[in-house]
């Protein structure tokens, strides 16, 4: 197998990424490489500052020869609209030459494949995130149940989020109704690699998180083979 280099655009404050991503990208077949946009907390002003940094993080890793970029944030690709993903896609690979996708673009494909038209959504953010997450997904034809927020601001506080903590909140919040077809666990920067299989068990649901969609999308835009047991999504 050649050896596949995987580009990341990753907020300075996610400390997730990474660490979900060379789990399965391991070497000597994958490598992982990741440029950093300013991200001081996970609200709208400063996803909106952020975004300003793609074209000079995406250069970085041109210079690195990735095969991919990735834009690994979910709210900060989807805040203006049902297709800000393609547009954040699209200045990456005009600046770049090179095959991009960004993390919402990525869910709402790994939701159709599931044939998942009812969507309970699950985040670690504040309400003002959660309406404009539950905006983007129902404008891209699907119905949000519930969507039910943590409320943290501070990113680095969601990226110490204990699987076993979040395992607990997260079931809690599905068992409160059975009326929806695949449960989307939001957030780059929250652990879920751990806990989306024994969440898949318990419920008898699809499971993705934002991390799982996008390393899936990764995966099938390369056409590539890894090993990963991270739920339904894999067998599609």
């Amino acid at each position: 197998m050649k050896w596949t280099k995987i580009g990341v655009i990753v907020p300075s404050s996610n400390t997730t990424v990474e660490r979900e991503f060379n789990r399965v990208f391991k070497e000597p077949d994958f490598t992982v490489h990741t440029s950093r946009i300013i991200l001081p907390d996970v609200t709208l002003k400063s996803l909106e500052e952020m975004e300003k940094e793609t074209e000079r993080a995406s250069i970085e890793l041109k210079t690195a020869k990735v095969d991919i970029i990735a834009y690994a944030c979910t709210t900060g690709s989807l805040f203006k609209g049902p297709n800000h993903h393609e547009l954040i896609k699209r200045r990456i690979e005009e600046k770049t030459g090179i095959k991009a996708v960004a993390t919402s673009g990525s869910v709402t494909k790994a939701l159709r494949a599931l044939d998942a038209s009812k969507v309970l959504v699950v985040t670690p953010y504040i309400e003002e995130l959660n309406e404009k997450e539950k905006q983007f997904l129902e404008a891209n034809g699907f119905e949000v149940v519930n969507i039910k927020g943590m409320g943290i601001v501070d990113n680095t506080q969601i990226g110490k989020l204990e699987p076993d903590y979040s395992y607990s909140f997260i079931l809690n919040v599905a068992k409160s109704t059975n009326k929806y077809d695949a449960l989307f666990i939001s957030c780059t920067n929250w652990r879920t690699f751990e806990i989306i299989d024994k969440l898949e068990k318990e419920l008898n649901k699809p499971v993705i998180s934002s991390n799982s969609a996008t390393l899936w999308d990764i995966v099938r835009r390369l056409q590539v083979d890894v090993q990963v047991k991270l739920g339904t999504l894999f067998l599609k």
